[in-house]
């Protein structure tokens, strides 16, 4: 048996998981504990357990666990922005700990950045169970063994512009702009703003590109790295996004896209709130 190293937890801090993805779960945990990382598991993980304030409650004893160095939310869907008003911040701040999540955990993933200042990292680790699990194990065991960051390197092509430097802010656009009006939303100034999508069509995308231009949040930021826009893409091609976003921005804002982050199980891990530098120079 292998000695355990390292320990994680593991919340839905978004809609609950259905029962029939208990055995996904246990999966999830047995890969982890092959890496050497065992994990301390949310009592409110599935359909209809845990208010938001019980889920927040649960979220804050795993940042109160000196224990554990990660935190791995499991879910997505549209409640993740309820927990917000019962997290507390100053002991986020303080912990050290890393909350990764995706899709809707964007907006626990930039609350905390607003708030605290802490990165955390844009990633579902149920990929590491998925379709390209082999390849996502060994990319995270690589990282976890401080050997690479392979987990975190993507292919990116230029749009606009041929560098872009700063720290990222975003992640899943629909879910970003949950926080607008709020304490919550980042600080746009010489960021770089990630926008990918699941859900959305040509017009859907169109009104939330629409609101960030409204809100001044392109004239503020230093670039923006497009992810992948699932549906729009689909239906559209894989073109379709950045020629919609360019109607929007100003002519001189550096605009990248790439194919490796958003909601595919082949998807790449970034970090919010962390520096990052695209550069032509550096493909």
């Amino acid at each position: 048996m292998q000695r355990i190293t390292q320990q994680a937890g593991i919340v839905c801090c978004s809609d609950g998981l259905a029962k029939n993805q208990q055995e996904q779960v246990h999966n999830l945990r047995d890969a982890l504990r092959q890496m050497n990382i065992s994990v301390i598991m949310s009592p409110y993980l599935y359909q209809g357990t845990g208010t938001a304030k019980q889920k927040a409650q649960a979220l804050m004893a795993l940042y109160d666990n000196d224990d554990i160095h990660d935190v791995f939310d499991i879910s997505g869907g549209d409640l993740a922005n309820e927990l917000l008003p019962y997290l507390d911040y100053k002991r986020i701040a303080d912990s050290g700990k890393t909350f990764w999540g995706y899709s809707d955990l964007t907006s626990i993933l930039n609350g905390i950045y607003s708030k605290t200042g802490n990165p955390g990292v844009l990633y579902q680790i149920r990929n590491l169970i998925g379709v390209c699990g082999q390849e996502q194990q060994e990319e995270f065991y690589q990282m976890l063994q401080r050997k690479g960051d392979d987990l975190f390197r993507f292919d990116y092509h230029f749009i606009q512009g041929t560098e872009m430097e700063g720290t990222v802010i975003g992640g899943n656009i629909r879910c970003l702009l949950k926080l607008a009006g709020t304490e919550y939303f980042p600080e746009c100034h010489d960021r770089i703003l990630l926008l990918e999508s699941l859900s959305g069509g040509m017009s859907r995308i169109i009104a939330y590109f629409s609101q960030l231009q409204q809100m001044g949040v392109f004239e503020q930021c230093a670039g923006v790295l497009l992810g992948t826009f699932t549906q729009l893409e689909q239906e559209n091609g894989t073109d379709t996004a950045p020629e919609l976003l360019r109607h929007f921005v100003r002519s001189d804002l550096p605009i990248a896209k790439t194919q490796q982050i958003g909601h595919g199980e082949d998807s790449k891990a970034v970090m919010i709130g962390r520096s990052l530098l695209l550069s032509n120079e550096i493909l």
